[in-house]
């Protein structure tokens, strides 16, 4: 009996708890659409009580216009302006693919509506037919369009799952043609709030569907391939780690991947969008937690990527080969992989535009696709170790098996130091060049379409311009500095390259950054040319130096300096804003938004008062400082050998004689002067 009322208590209990949580969670969701008067006024109730006029901001990013509340409790960076209009860049040219093999082209404004067709010369007379019979067609045959602002019943499904005030939403609703529904969503019922107000704001209401709930929750949820997203946008405050696993599967359904991008291309305009390669889902993931994947941290990163993050003058490019890595890691388990579109490092963040497909014979090359990286911590020499290999067999097939290592010794083969363990990390390209190429033409044809298209050209035209096979880079400043030269100017050390029979390319994640397929060998002997070109001061040096061994080998490669014509980039010749400078004073991550938070103004002024010079002692008054250097013994009087007398800063005076006395008893320890280890008082400045 006693255990039949237990049974019936827990049960009353658990039911009433159900109810709290169900009328809490109720009480936090929008309960209608907005007034738009009171959205132009900011009067009107949404789930909670409105802010005043006079504590919002008006934002006007694109083509959307944001209320945006002055107080930090809905998180907004205007910094990010580059990011979020490369985001609309790239969802219209994939946009443009997905639709173009349903037989619907979009209209972007400012586009011209005759679009380019590109065709293969050996297939020319079959697509002079095809777009002959297509011309012929009647009025009511015409491919169909669709529209910016428009809803597309065959278009895309979108995502944002941390949407804060739903102005990267609103843009792709006013700024990217052939969408279905964005689903702009959110966690913070004060965030959810606001963007029932921006979209009324910006009459997309038929678009953009504002919801309240948990990312990850929501994405799993959506895992029914009926249910799937077109496109998933994920811009968490940090790392986006615990929403991976979730957006992975939440993606549409790419089926097998068949062709490259460049074969399908071969193979005509209109036969590339009929193949099922591209028609996968598309996954965009920021990381803004740099300290993490720059090696401040190598266990936390390992911890929330599965990668061990090395400090490197390429860490920029290791941090996104690192994201790379952890979302093919993840997409394995459910029989899924990546592929690359775009890999950006910008500012103080990351930013990578994937392909997600289904197939379990492409899973298993994703071992060949990751490396270890073996780095010298004296003179910064990287290797890179393949996890598996693939091999033909008979039949046609491919065999998979593990890689053979380690590529190197336990000591550097230049200068003698050990060697540092990384990764593992994505070793493929981290770009589809051609995509590139589509977006780039898209925003150079249309530069009035974004504020920042000056910057995305010449991004993306030194992405272009990187060699998509060479994973990793070194930097100018490295290499001289560990021989303690000085650098040689950066056409003289690609003319060197390349005068040596090497490729050689700039990367976007670093302006002194050298990409070249050489072995480091080659690079060092450059170095010791160059060396002996500018000599250094060798009796200086030190004889378990870097510098040192590395200089005390002649160079077996005569380097020639010579600065020849194609050692300049295209983009360095046409002056392009490749590398541009901070765009506004103290720019960077902004504080975490917080309920009822202080304005980000305030709160970032505090935060530097608090932490100004935080690592240095503040200022004694010199008479405090006396007194206190005062009360500790000075250890040479007590040897006899002190001969400053009263001019010693510290204390002569003979230990009292009640401690004499102690000190002299048997039973009591022997004590000294000095503090005991961890006593909690600090000993005085010079106390030997």
């Amino acid at each position: 009996m006693p255990r039949a009322r237990i049974g019936l208590w827990l049960s009353l209990t658990l039911r009433s708890t159900r109810s709290l949580c169900r009328a809490g969670f109720m009480e936090g969701q929008p309960q209608g659409p907005p007034n738009p008067a009171g959205v132009e006024n900011g009067t009107e109730p949404c789930g909670e009580e409105r802010a005043s006029e006079a504590q919002e901001t008006t934002v006007t990013e694109g083509a959307a216009k944001i209320a945006f509340p002055s107080a930090n409790e809905v998180f907004y960076n205007p910094v990010q302006e580059f990011n979020r209009d490369l985001t609309c860049a790239v969802i219209t040219e994939f946009a443009r693919i997905q639709l173009g093999a349903k037989g619907i082209q979009i209209k972007v404004p400012g586009e011209k509506d005759v679009q380019k067709v590109v065709v293969d010369l050996s297939e020319q007379e079959e697509e002079k037919a095809e777009l002959k019979k297509g011309a012929n067609l009647a009025p009511g045959d015409q491919p169909r369009t669709a529209a910016v602002g428009e809803i597309c019943e065959e278009g895309l499904r979108v995502l944002e799952g941390l949407a804060a005030s739903g102005l990267r939403s609103i843009r792709f609703a006013r700024e990217v043609p052939g969408l279905q529904s964005v689903v702009a969503n959110d966690a913070s019922a004060r965030a959810v709030d606001l963007m029932c107000r921006n979209v009324q704001l910006n009459a997309v209401a038929h678009l953009v569907h504002p919801r309240q709930a948990d990312a990850r929750m929501l994405m799993y949820q959506h895992q029914r391939a009926s249910e799937r997203f077109d496109v998933i946008d994920l811009d968490p405050y940090g790392s986006p780690a615990p929403f991976l696993d979730a957006a992975v599967q939440a993606v549409s359904e790419g089926g097998e991947a068949t062709l490259t991008w460049a074969q399908s291309r071969a193979r005509g305009f209109w036969r590339i969008l009929t193949a099922q390669a591209f028609l996968a889902g598309l996954l965009c993931v920021t990381c803004t937690d740099m300290a993490v994947l720059a090696g401040n941290s190598g266990e936390t990163c390992y911890s929330k990527y599965g990668a061990m993050a090395l400090k490197s003058r390429a860490c920029h490019e290791m941090a996104l080969r690192i994201v790379l890595h952890s979302l093919d890691l993840r997409a394995n388990c459910y029989q899924r992989f990546v592929v690359p579109l775009l890999s950006v490092s910008a500012d103080f963040y990351v930013r990578v535009f994937v392909r997600v497909f289904t197939g379990q014979a492409k899973v298993k090359a994703s071992a060949s696709k990751q490396a270890l990286v073996f780095q010298c911590v004296g003179c910064g020499t990287f290797h890179l170790q393949r996890l598996g290999k693939t091999s033909g067999a008979s039949g046609g097939r491919v065999k998979f098996s593990a890689a053979c290592g380690p590529p190197i010794s336990p000591e550097c083969e230049h200068c003698g130091q050990r060697h540092q363990l990384g990764g593992p990390l994505w070793a493929e390209p981290i770009h589809d060049l051609d995509f590139v190429g589509r977006v780039l033409q898209a925003v150079s044809t249309n530069p009035g379409r974004f504020h920042t298209s000056e910057r995305i050209q010449g991004v993306l035209s030194v992405i272009t311009e990187e060699l998509p096979d060479v994973p990793l880079y070194y930097t100018l400043d490295q290499l001289s500095s560990t021989i303690r030269c000085s650098t040689p100017s950066l056409l003289q050390l690609r003319s060197a390259l390349l005068h040596a029979g090497f490729r050689v390319s700039l990367s976007h994640a670093c302006k002194n950054a050298v990409k070249t397929d050489a072995p480091s060998s080659a690079l060092w002997d450059i170095m010791r040319c160059w060396e002996k070109e500018c000599p250094v001061k060798r009796e200086r040096l030190s004889e378990a130096s870097p510098a040192f061994r590395i200089l005390s080998v002649e160079p077996r490669l005569q380097a020639n300096f010579a600065v020849r014509d194609d050692a300049n980039p295209s983009s360095r010749q046409r002056g392009l804003k490749r590398f541009q400078a901070n765009p506004e004073a103290n720019w960077g991550p902004r504080p975490r938004a917080r309920p009822g938070g202080k304005a980000a103004g305030e709160a970032m002024e505090e935060r530097r008062r608090v932490h100004q010079n935080k690592r240095k002692e503040p200022a004694e008054d010199p008479v405090q400082r006396a007194a206190r250097l005062k009360t500790f013994p000075c250890k040479r009087f007590k040897e006899g050998t002190c001969q400053r007398g009263d001019q010693c800063c510290y204390s002569h005076s003979p230990p009292a004689p009640e401690d004499t006395a102690a000190a002299a008893s048997p039973d009591h320890p022997k004590t000294s002067y000095q503090n005991p280890p961890g006593s909690g008082v600090a000993a005085g400045p010079g106390v030997d």
